[in-house]
């Protein structure tokens, strides 16, 4: 620094790091004010941008960029005022201008760990590996004595795919170690294990079986985690084609967990049976050892064929049925995709009610006497098979019959919804699916579909009391909702307000599922650190795998998508002030009261927001921490939504993640083309129009050729 502190002041200087370390900003600025207030420091740099950091995290943001740009500017060579403008960056998210503070901080002080630290933590966060290693080879050289650079630097090799050297580097960690220092703690067996593991998914991902399974063995005893050491051994010998051995650790991972569908492909993949026989004989030897187990019944239907699948369905209906098991039929709908299986599915299910009906039996020739409930669940299940196959009026005679004889049973109301619903009567299915919940009252699960069907009937406010009943009280409904992250529920709002022509309402659901999937990107930061320090090594970087292809997510895709339809119809014909859809008591209104009612609706609008915002201040407050949201989202006003200038742009930042995550889907392009051809990009369109060529399917192909004639006329 230029400009250093006397013995007495640098004491003070010191105290106020440890109270924004220790989080206790009262006395962090009791002690910046007694440093300033001698007029020869009254500007010195360091002070005021601690004291400014420290503002910061009580709220002050305005007051403590101010105080940490003035100490900036006066003593520019000192680390820790470029350090401390890029904590203040970072909070406010602009990572790309917190990296440059970090390396303009490293050019006065090169050795620093705490700043080279925070910038390897913002560098992996914005997926600039090659810097991160250079970082991490930095502390490396630094500390070579702590276990964090190591493992820091192994993954950055590792995520570089430079596979050789990461494993090299754990290596060479291992043995700085003292021997069997891990048998002493209990948590250390437990972390050198993960390490292991983590070195043996960096050999298998590099391609060196052998090395892989050597290293397997070598390490048997101090890998805590078996399971995870047969199932990589596993997978290891069938690479290899070590196929006994491989069968051999495939059968006890089976005998471990019967109901795991992976080892029994795996089995079959080792087995290499020639038949259907034969594939049956696997599946006959788990089921013989555990009765109870369901998988080893069920896989085999997927590959039996004529009288075999028969006799196997038929067994295994009838003891679902006996034992009144509602999701018999969700797992046998796998099988509906061969019309042969359906058809036979659907006559046992036909002969089960005949018989069931005249003689209480499955089949005439049977000894033992059903109860009345089996024929209950065997109409369940027929209503289901014939719902499936799109018979619904069939479908909701026999659902109507049952329930005269079993009116309580709330899978036949929910059974009785979906079926309206495809049959298109959404105001029937939401009587239903809300008759269902009035019978259980404590179950979420029915709560969601009752809410979700009246959404679905833009019954929006209805939806809203009924899912009110398992929110947290004296919070309202689109808060709480809004904190959980409740993306379907925002989802089917946005589809309902677009449907009513709410396009400022549509437009701010779309934005707060946005807004979720960046919430959940942000909070991967809190785990850079944690998962080193906790060894969780595989799970981080499969972690860091998932988010970048995050926005691929459905929920993000639907939202997406009625985002940019919405955006696009904004271009069409652009929002007046006077747009809004009148409801029967505005349009009898009189010019004058209907400007009344509205200015009354802005009022109450503001004071929505202005309760907000002290609401945000006061939490802010209490926990000392800053918060993050955006603009657009605090204002409930939906007209700032619909009045831009540029809704096609606006559309474009909701395209991207498709485009580079949801390329394989047809609509992704469609909307492509609809974007490019407003703005009259001509070779977009085309770019457009052959990607969804590609990916078009048959239900596609009316819009294809709409799209094909519109490029052809433009």
């Amino acid at each position: 620094t230029s400009q250093p502190l006397p013995p007495k002041e640098k004491t003070l200087f010191n105290r106020i790091l440890k109270c924004y370390e220790q989080k206790q900003y009262k006395n962090g600025l009791k002690f910046a004010k007694q440093i300033l207030s001698n007029p020869k420091f009254a500007e010195h740099g360091e002070t005021l941008a601690m004291k400014g950091l420290t503002l910061n995290c009580t709220g002050k943001k305005e007051e403590a960029y101010e105080l940490v740009k003035r100490g900036l500017k006066n003593d520019l060579k000192s680390h820790v005022c470029w350090h401390v403008y890029g904590l203040l960056q970072r909070s406010d998210k602009k990572y790309d201008e917190a990296i440059k503070c970090y390396r303009n901080a490293l050019r006065w002080d090169k050795e620093n760990l705490h700043i080279l630290r925070d910038l390897s933590m913002l560098q992996v966060h914005m997926r600039d590996i090659e810097g991160y290693r250079e970082t991490r080879h930095a502390l490396l050289q630094l500390k070579p004595g702590q276990r964090a650079p190591w493992i820091g630097y192994a993954i950055a090799n590792h995520l570089l795919k430079d596979y050789t050297v990461a494993f090299k580097v754990l290596e060479e960690f291992g043995k700085t170690q003292q021997n069997d220092y891990y048998l002493f703690d209990e948590e250390m067996v437990y972390e050198h294990s993960e390490l292991l593991l983590y070195q043996n998914y960096i050999l298998q991902e590099a391609g060196l079986f052998q090395q892989a399974i050597e290293h397997l063995e070598t390490n048997k005893e101090k890998i805590v985690d078996k399971l995870s050491w047969l199932e990589y051994k596993g997978d290891l010998c069938v690479k290899l084609e070590r196929l006994e051995e491989a069968e051999k650790i495939f059968t006890s991972l089976v005998n471990r967990n019967p109901e795991n569908h992976s080892y029994y492909q795996k089995l079959e993949s080792v087995i290499k049976p020639s038949n259907e026989v034969e594939r049956l004989q696997i599946y006959d030897a788990v089921s013989a050892i555990f009765p109870k187990a369901d998988s080893p019944k069920s896989l085999p239907l997927t590959f039996l064929t004529g009288p075999m699948f028969q006799e196997r369905v038929d067994k295994i209906m009838r003891e679902q049925l006996k034992r009144g098991v509602p999701p018999l039929f969700v797992s046998l709908k796998p099988l509906y995709k061969e019309q042969e299986k359906v058809k036979c599915i659907g006559e046992i299910a036909e002969q089960f009610i005949r018989s069931l009906e005249a003689n209480s039996k499955f089949s005439p020739d049977d000894e033992e006497i059903e109860p009345p409930t089996t024929l209950l669940w065997a109409r369940f299940f027929y209503a289901q098979h014939l719902d499936k196959i799109k018979e619904y009026e069939k479908a909701l005679q026999l659902i109507n019959e049952s329930l005269e004889h079993t009116p309580t049973l709330i899978e036949l109301h929910v059974l009785k919804a979906k079926v309206l619903k495809h049959l298109g009567d959404t105001a029937g299915a939401v009587a239903s699916m809300d008759e269902a919940q009035s019978l259980d009252t404590a179950d979420r699960f029915i709560n969601c579909k009752c809410a979700a069907y009246m959404i679905r009937n833009d019954m929006i406010s209805d939806a809203e009391e009924t899912a009110a009943k398992f929110t947290r009280e004296n919070v309202s409904i689109d808060e709480y909702l809004k904190e959980m992250q409740c993306m379907w529920y925002e989802v089917a709002c946005a589809s309902a307000h677009s449907r009513a022509n709410r396009y400022g309402e549509a437009l701010k659901k779309c934005h707060e599922v946005d807004k979720h999937f960046t919430e959940i990107i942000e909070d991967q930061f809190d785990f850079h650190q944690y998962c080193m320090r906790k060894m969780t090594l595989r799970s981080y970087v499969k972690m860091l795998k998932l988010e970048d292809s995050l926005r691929s997510h459905r929920f993000y895709f639907q939202a997406a998508k009625a985002a940019i339809k919405v955006y696009i119809h904004l271009h069409d014909e652009p929002y007046q002030p006077g747009d809004r859809i009148q409801d029967e008591k505005e349009s009898s209104m009189s010019n004058a009261e209907l400007k009344k009612l509205r200015n009354k609706q802005r009022r109450q609008e503001r004071k929505k927001a202005a309760a907000e915002e002290r609401k945000k201040n006061e939490q802010h407050d209490k926990s000392g921490k800053k918060n993050h949201t955006d603009t657009i989202l605090i204002n409930p006003s939906f007209c700032n939504f619909c009045q831009i200038s540029n809704p096609l742009e606006q559309a474009q930042k909701f395209l991207a993640p498709l485009e580079l995550y949801c390329s394989g889907k047809f609509e992704t392009h469609y909307l492509a083309f609809q974007i490019a051809e407003r703005r009259g990009t001509l070779l977009v369109m085309l770019r457009a129009l052959l990607r969804a060529q590609k990916v078009a399917k048959e239900s596609d192909m009316p819009n294809l050729h709409v799209c094909r004639v519109r490029f052809a006329k433009k």
